[in-house]
């Protein structure tokens, strides 16, 4: 799997008690170890999560080695970015985006910055 700096690896096994458990807002990336665009994405993830640590969890899943929940949330394409807050998931982006993008479609879904 792609590794990102303070993105943890969720499964099928640890999805449910990792991103629904409440707390934080959760970022998750639908990934895969083939896909080019996950590649790029991959240190703006990790950016996101040192800089944002407090108002989100980032998270990434590999696809192929999970196609439970993949399925479970309808993926069809990798990277899938998906937010969930409270168990469910609020905000689904498609594709890689530079990190000010990303932030600025993050906004209407984290908290407030304090």
């Amino acid at each position: 799997m792609i590794h990102a700096e303070g993105v943890a690896e969720v499964t099928d096994t640890t999805f449910d008690a990792e991103v629904l458990g409440g707390g934080l807002p959760v970022l998750v990336e639908f990934t895969a170890d083939w896909c080019g665009p996950c590649r790029q994405l991959a240190p703006v993830l990790g950016a996101i999560a040192r800089e944002e640590a407090g108002r989100v969890k980032v998270v990434a899943l590999d696809v192929d080695h999970n196609p439970g929940i993949a399925s479970r949330y309808a993926v069809l394409s990798t990277p899938t970015l998906m937010v969930f807050q409270d168990g469910e998931p609020v905000k689904s982006m498609v594709g890689a985006r530079p990190k000010r993008r990303l932030l600025q479609e993050l906004e209407e879904v984290l908290p407030a910055a304090v």
